[in-house]
């Protein structure tokens, strides 16, 4: 291969690699919007809103195609090797990750759609906090990843304990008003499930986190006991 053809191929390995960057970037706030439009629709009875969230779904996942078919002629065409081989193998896996993500956040306001055609239970307290949390989650490990900031997904992965403690409340204090009032069971099954999600996002996000380290020290530390769905 002579000079020109050289400069060439490393030219558009440097444009693919931007253009993973970039699109795992635009996928991670595509579904972080969906998070925050999905709680949204919750706390304004926002049906529209909610529908909203559902169609954005499609694009998240021309995005995860898309992306994953990046990783895939990188892989093939430029054979990278040390911390680039790393980059973009953990990008394969971010994005079934940020998938997944968003088919919460869908799982969600699907759950929405049906509250909102009822009388409100209860005010909305943990299940914002929760969201909050999660969205904040999810940023918070792709920017690790883009940034290679293993202290960044340290923090992330502390902060899924949180999630999991206001779960637990939600839970406790939505049995209580299924055992006094047998009539609000529908209703708070839907808000548990709304839980359920949101904790299962904060289970992505930290599996991202996780993987963080392996991208930077070729070690992964993902929790084998902790079931992530």
């Amino acid at each position: 291969m002579d000079t020109s053809q050289l400069l060439h191929t490393n030219r558009q390995y440097e444009e693919e690699l931007r253009g993973l960057r970039a699109g795992l970037l635009k996928m991670g706030g595509l579904v972080e919007r969906q998070i925050a439009d999905a709680m949204e629709a919750l706390v304004k009875r926002d049906t529209p809103l909610a529908r909203q969230v559902i169609l954005q779904d499609e694009e998240v996942n021309r995005m995860d195609v898309e992306s994953d078919e990046r990783c895939i002629r990188l892989l093939a065409l430029h054979q990278p090797a040390g911390s680039d081989l790393r980059f973009i193998t953990t990008g394969l896996k971010i994005t079934t990750d940020l998938e997944r993500i968003g088919d919460n956040a869908v799982n969600i306001v699907e759950r929405v759609i049906e509250l909102n055609e009822e009388p409100q239970l209860k005010p909305y307290l943990d299940l914002p906090r929760m969201s909050e949390i999660a969205q904040s989650m999810v940023k918070d490990s792709i920017d690790a990843f883009m940034r290679s900031d293993t202290a960044l997904a340290d923090e992330v992965i502390a902060r899924d304990d949180e999630v999991d403690h206001l779960n637990h409340q939600v839970y406790r204090e939505l049995l209580s008003y299924m055992a006094e009032d047998p009539h609000t069971i529908r209703r708070a099954t839907n808000i548990l499930f709304i839980s359920k999600y949101l904790e299962r996002i904060a289970d992505h996000a930290t599996n991202i986190a996780e993987m963080v380290a392996f991208m930077v020290k070729g070690k992964m530390i993902r929790h084998m006991d902790k079931k992530k769905e």
